[in-house]
C-alpha cells in the first residue's frame, strides 16, 4: 500500500479525485436557490450569503492552511479536509436554515485546506509535471463544478429528491475520494520536509504577492457571482430552473479547454501578460452581450465567458507557482492569495443579493461583472510580469 501511495500514477489519480470534490458543494446550490429560498423563507440577501459563506471560510482558513499542512504533512491534511467536506455535506441538509449555514461553512473549511495545499504538494511531489498536473487538477475541478450546476435541479425536480437530496448526492463522490486518498495520508516524507523548511520571504510585505492575490480575488469574484446569480437572472428571462442550471453547466464545460490549456501555455512563456489581455477582452465582450434580450446572443457571450473562467482559475493557480521559488514560499503565497482573494470574492454574491433586494434590476449584475473584468485585466497584467517574490 505504501508503494502504491508513492506511485506518481496513483498520486495523480488521487489529485484528480480530490479536485472533483472541491466545487460541487458550492456550484450545485445556484440552480437550487429558488427552492431553498422558498422552503426556508430566506430573503435574497440571505440566499446570496449561502454562496458567500464558503468564500468567507475559504478566506479565513486559507491563513491557517499552510501551517496545518506543515504540521500534519500536506497529504494527511488533505485527507482530513475531505472528511470535513463530507461532514458538512451531510449536516447541512438535516434541518432548517441554521444547520444549512453551519454545514455549508464546514464544507468551506475542508475545501480551502485542499485548495491551498494541493499547489505545494504538486510542486513538491510532481516537480517535473507542474503544468500538466495543475492543468488536470483545475480542469477536473471545473468539470465537476459544471456537472453539479447541470444536474442539481434535475435531481431535485425530475427525480423528486428535493434540494436536500440533490445536495446530499455528492456525499457519494466524497466517499470515493476519501478511500482513494487514504493511502496518501500515510506518506510522511512531505510532512518532514515541510517541518524543516524555514520561510525566507514574508509574502505579506511583497507588492507582487498582493497583485497575485488581488488577481485571484477578482477572478474568484467573477466565478462565484456568476454561479450564484446568473441562473436566477436567466430564470427571470424565461428559462426553467433546469434550463438555467444546464446553461451554467454548459458554460463551465466550454471552459474546460481553457482550464486545461492555460497552465501548459503559461509555463512556456517568460511572462503571462498577453494571456491576461486576451482573457480580459473576452470577459468584456461576453458580459456586454447580457444587455441583449436575445437568448442566443446571451449564449454566444457566455461561451466566451466560460472559456475565460476556465482559463482564469488555472492561470491564477499557475502564477502562484511561477512567482515563487521555495516550496514554503509557494505554500505561503497560496494561503495569502486565497485568503485575501476569497475575502474579495465573498463580496460579490452578498452585495449583489442585497442590491437586488433594493433595486430589483438585473443590469446591476452586468455592471458589476464589467467592472470586475477591468480589474481582472489590471491585476493580471501586474501579476503576469516575469518576476519572483
Amino acid at each position: 500500500m505504501k508503494k502504491l501511495a508513492q506511485s506518481n500514477g496513483f498520486l495523480f489519480f488521487g489529485i484528480l479525485l480530490v479536485a472533483f470534490n472541491l466545487r460541487p458543494s458550492i456550484t450545485a446550490v445556484g440552480p437550487l436557490i429558488p427552492m431553498i429560498r422558498e422552503d426556508l423563507g430566506l430573503s435574497n440577501g440571505w440566499a446570496g450569503f449561502l454562496t458567500t459563506l464558503p468564500l468567507l471560510t475559504f478566506a479565513t482558513f486559507s491563513l491557517f492552511s499552510a501551517a496545518i499542512g506543515k504540521r500534519l504533512g500536506n497529504s494527511q491534511a488533505i485527507f482530513w479536509a475531505l472528511i470535513l467536506i463530507l461532514a458538512g455535506t451531510i449536516l447541512r441538509v438535516q434541518g432548517g436554515s441554521w444547520l444549512l449555514f453551519v454545514g455549508t461553512g464546514i464544507t468551506g473549511v475542508g475545501i480551502v485546506i485542499c485548495n491551498v495545499l494541493l499547489i505545494p504538494l504538486i510542486k513538491n511531489r510532481l516537480p517535473h509535471k507542474i503544468g500538466v498536473a495543475t492543468a488536470s487538477y483545475t480542469t477536473g475541478m471545473t468539470l465537476f463544478a459544471a456537472i453539479a450546476s447541470g444536474i442539481s435541479a434535475p435531481l431535485a425536480l425530475d427525480l423528486d429528491w428535493g434540494w436536500r437530496g440533490s445536495l446530499l448526492f455528492w456525499a457519494v463522490l466524497l466517499l470515493i475520494g476519501i478511500l482513494v486518498w487514504a493511502p496518501q495520508a500515510a506518506v510522511k516524507i512531505q510532512g518532514k520536509q515541510q517541518q524543516s523548511d524555514i520561510p525566507k520571504v514574508n509574502v505579506w510585505k511583497s507588492r507582487l504577492a498582493w497583485q497575485v492575490s488581488l488577481f485571484m480575488g477578482v477572478q474568484s469574484l467573477l466565478f462565484f457571482t456568476i454561479v450564484a446569480w446568473l441562473p436566477d437572472m436567466m430564470i427571470d428571462r424565461g428559462l426553467s430552473p433546469v434550463e438555467a442550471g444546464v446553461l451554467i453547466s454548459v458554460m463551465q464545460l466550454v471552459g474546460l479547454v481553457g482550464s486545461f490549456l492555460a497552465p501548459i501555455i503559461a509555463v512556456k512563456f517568460k511572462d503571462q501578460v498577453g494571456m491576461v489581455l486576451v482573457l480580459g477582452g473576452m470577459y468584456v465582450i461576453g458580459f456586454m452581450t447580457l444587455f441583449s434580450g436575445s437568448l442566443w446572443i446571451n449564449y454566444a457571450g457566455l461561451t466566451l465567458v466560460g472559456i475565460g473562467l476556465g482559463s482564469s482559475i488555472s492561470l491564477a493557480y499557475t502564477l502562484i507557482g511561477l512567482r515563487t521559488d521555495a516550496e514554503q514560499t509557494t505554500a505561503s503565497l497560496s494561503g495569502m492569495s486565497q485568503s485575501t482573494g476569497y475575502y474579495l470574492a465573498a463580496l460579490g454574491p452578498l452585495l449583489f443579493g442585497i442590491a437586488f433586494d433594493i433595486w430589483q434590476d438585473w443590469n446591476l449584475l452586468i455592471y458589476l461583472l464589467l467592472v470586475c473584468s477591468l480589474l481582472f485585466t489590471y491585476f493580471g497584467w501586474k501579476s503576469g510580469v516575469a518576476k519572483k517574490i
